[in-house]
C-alpha cells in the first residue's frame, strides 16, 4: 500500500536530478532567466498546493495582478468577531483594515500587521507578528461543503428511488455496485456481520467523500482538500473516537491487561498497546496526506518541466508523463479511499470483537 509514495519520491528525486545533469551539461552558464524560470515554478507549485482564502478561476494578468474569481468571507477573533470579504486583501497585495486593525496574508496565513504591512521573521524565516484565530470560509471549506451537498442530494435521491422500485435507475446504477463491495468486501469481512450496520454509514460516508475530493483535486480547479494535514486528521480523528467510544470490555481488556501474559509483561506491554490505539489512526493520517500531495508534487513538476527543455524533445515528452501520471492518479484517488475505509472497517472490528471469535 505504501508502494505509490515511494514511487513518487523516487520519480521526484530522478526528476530533480535529470534537470540539475542537464544544465551541467550544457557548456554555457546557465542564465538568470532560466533561473527565475525555475524559481517561477517551484513557487507556483508551492502556492497551488496552499488553500487560498479566495477562489481565482484564471488569471488575466500577473504583473497588474488581475484575477477573475470571486472572494471569500474572512472570520477572524481578534478581542472580538471580525467578518469581512477576502476582496480587501487584493489577492496578498494590500493590507485590510477592519475596525482600526490591520491584516496582511502572509503565505496564505492571515496575521496582525500595521498600516504599512509591516511582517517581522524569526531566524527561520517564519512570520513573529501575532496570528488571530481564523475561522474563514476558504476555498477548501468550500469545496468541502459543495461534496457534503452533492453527497447529500445523491444518495437522497437513490434512498427515494429504492420506495417505488427496488431496482436501481439513474446514479443508483452506478452507486449500488461500490455501495455492496464496501459492505460485503469491507464491512462484513472485517467487523462481522452482527455489528457492522452500525458503521456502514461511516464507512459509505468517508469513502466518498474522499474519493469525490480526491477527483476534484485532479481538475483545473486547484482543490486540494486531502493535501491538507489538518483535514485528514480531522478524518483520522473520527475513525479514532468511534473507535474508542463503540468498543467492548474485550477490546480493553486485550489493552490494559492481555490474558494468559505474565503480570510483569503485561505492565510493560500495556503502556505500548495503548500507544498503538493513537499510532493507527496517526498512520491513516500521514498515508492519505503524503500520496496526495507526493502526486500532486510531482504532476506540477512534470508540467513546469514542459517550460523549462524548450525544445521538441523534452516538452512532448514532459506532456506525455503528465498525462500518463494524470491516469495513474484517478486510481490513487479510489485507492486512498479504499484504502482508508479498509482500514478504519479493521480498527472498528477490532473494536468489537468478541472473545469466542479468537
Amino acid at each position: 500500500m505504501q508502494r505509490p509514495f515511494y514511487f513518487k519520491i523516487f520519480l521526484v528525486a530522478t526528476l530533480l536530478l535529470g534537470i540539475n545533469v542537464f544544465a551541467k551539461e550544457n557548456s554555457h552558464p546557465v542564465e538568470e532567466t532560466e533561473k527565475d524560470l525555475k524559481s517561477e515554478i517551484k513557487e507556483f507549485i508551492g502556492h497551488h498546493l496552499l488553500d487560498s482564502h479566495d477562489f481565482t478561476l484564471y488569471t488575466v494578468d500577473e504583473e497588474k495582478n488581475e484575477h477573475v474569481g470571486f472572494p471569500l468571507p474572512v472570520i477572524l477573533w481578534d478581542n472580538g468577531l471580525k467578518v469581512f470579504s477576502s476582496s480587501k486583501f487584493h489577492h496578498g497585495e494590500s493590507v485590510a483594515e477592519v475596525d482600526g486593525n490591520y491584516y496582511a496574508l502572509n503565505h496564505g496565513k492571515i496575521v496582525k500587521t500595521d498600516a504599512e504591512g509591516t511582517i517581522t521573521y524569526d531566524d527561520h524565516h517564519h512570520a513573529t507578528n501575532t496570528k488571530p484565530l481564523d475561522f474563514s470560509i476558504t476555498k477548501n471549506v468550500v469545496f468541502i461543503l459543495l461534496v457534503a451537498i452533492l453527497m447529500f442530494f445523491m444518495f437522497t435521491r437513490m434512498a427515494k428511488s429504492y420506495k417505488n422500485n427496488p431496482l436501481p435507475k439513474g446514479i443508483g446504477r452506478l452507486l449500488e455496485p461500490v455501495v455492496l463491495y464496501i459492505r460485503d468486501d469491507i464491512a462484513i469481512p472485517n467487523i462481522g456481520k452482527k455489528h457492522y450496520k452500525r458503521y456502514m454509514s461511516y464507512l459509505l460516508t468517508v469513502f466518498f467523500f474522499i474519493w469525490i475530493i480526491n477527483l476534484l483535486g485532479l481538475t483545473p480547479l486547484g482543490v486540494n482538500v486531502t493535501n491538507n494535514i489538518a483535514v485528514t486528521l480531522a478524518l483520522a480523528l473520527l475513525t479514532y473516537l468511534i473507535t474508542t467510544f463503540t468498543a467492548n470490555k474485550n477490546y480493553w481488556k486485550h489493552i490494559f491487561w492481555m490474558p494468559d501474559v505474565p503480570v510483569f509483561m503485561k505492565l510493560v506491554l500495556a503502556p505500548i498497546e495503548l500507544l498503538g490505539t493513537i499510532i493507527k489512526p496517526f498512520s491513516l493520517m500521514i498515508r492519505l496526506y503524503a500520496n496526495i500531495t507526493a502526486g500532486h508534487v510531482v504532476l506540477m513538476s512534470i508540467l513546469g518541466m514542459m517550460f523549462i527543455f524548450k525544445n521538441w524533445i523534452g516538452s512532448p515528452l514532459s506532456f506525455g508523463l503528465a498525462f500518463a501520471l494524470s491516469l495513474l492518479e484517478l486510481l490513487v484517488a479510489a485507492l486512498q479511499a479504499y484504502i482508508f475505509t479498509m482500514l478504519s472497517a479493521l480498527y472498528f472490528g477490532s473494536a468489537v470483537e468478541e472473545h469466542h471469535d479468537h
